[in-house]
């Protein structure tokens, strides 16, 4: 009797090289049994289309898609999820016979990270959300739904952040403000703007951290990015964007396996490996 062959699915980005997505999902199916493989697949600027559609002809089942395609995975999806439409962009992406589903797993991944790992409880609580680009625009719908007292969205420009409260408005209590008329202390900032990548800070006061406060970058890094090292200071906890990686990979798995697989070990693993980047371990890559 042959042995079927293993399921596949991707990564879809450009650049992609030095996406963890691979091991993460190795992992998984390793601990689920699961046939299925999972490679990095680079999709030239203006052809995310064609790549995508070859990689279905291909026999893929489905794929994750990370910059610069989220905004075009949307486009192709035949059918969307209430958490796509929400976010207005796509990051999973599952084929089969009735065609394209597009998903948006980067929202419930940030909440599953700060309410199950970090432990922190979002109902009833005060929340930032710096920027109002993309990376915010995904998480807005899962945050809402955790009931918080007030969910503020903080930005340069005042338009954006507005307009993009407006659009949330009936999911729950939303407003928006640009940073320099924030104030008060917030039980969850959470950093959605580039900053990081260029080590720079959002133009906000250490006002409004306190002890109690969750201090939460969506970006990852060796050392704490310039925003988690500025909350530190404040006093505040910190907690960075790895835990959202993985937990959003798991939400991905279950959209395309139907199982969800246990995440504690594969963000300890890979905690250990960024904190120790000298060490020799072919899983973390």
């Amino acid at each position: 009797m042959l042995t079927p062959s293993p399921t596949r699915y991707a990564v879809i980005g450009n650049p992609v090289a030095h996406s963890k997505s691979p091991a993460i999902h190795a992992a998984f199916a390793a601990q689920t049994a699961q046939a299925m493989t999972y490679e990095r697949l680079l999709a030239p600027l203006g052809g995310f289309a064609d790549t995508l559609h070859q990689f279905i002809t291909d026999g893929a089942h489905g794929a994750n898609v990370t910059v610069p395609f989220k905004l075009d995975a949307f486009a192709l999806a035949t059918t969307l999820t209430a958490r796509a439409q929400a976010a207005g962009a796509v990051n999973t992406l599952r084929f089969d016979s009735t065609g394209i589903l597009g998903d948006n797993t980067d929202g419930i991944g940030l909440v599953t990270d700060i309410v199950v790992n970090a432990g922190v409880s979002l109902r009833g609580k005060r929340i930032l959300l710096l920027g109002a680009g993309g990376a915010a625009r995904g998480c807005l719908l899962p945050l809402l739904e955790q009931q918080p007292a007030q969910l503020v969205i903080a930005n340069r420009s005042a338009d954006k952040a507005v307009a993009l409260a407006a659009q949330f408005a009936s999911h729950g209590a939303i407003v928006a403000q640009t940073f320099d008329a924030l104030d008060g202390v917030f039980d969850v900032v959470i950093n959605a703007t580039a900053a990081s990548l260029n080590d720079e800070l959002p133009p906000i006061s250490g006002t409004l951290f306190g002890p109690q406060t969750l201090a939460y970058d969506m970006m990852y890094g060796v050392q704490p990015t310039i925003f988690l090292r500025f909350a530190a200071e404040q006093g505040a906890a910190t907690r960075d964007g790895l835990g959202m990686l993985v937990e959003q990979a798991a939400e991905a798995f279950l959209v395309w396996r139907g199982v969800r697989p246990q995440t504690g070990t594969v963000l300890a693993h890979l905690t250990d490996v960024l904190r120790n980047p000298s060490r020799t371990d072919s899983t973390a890559t």
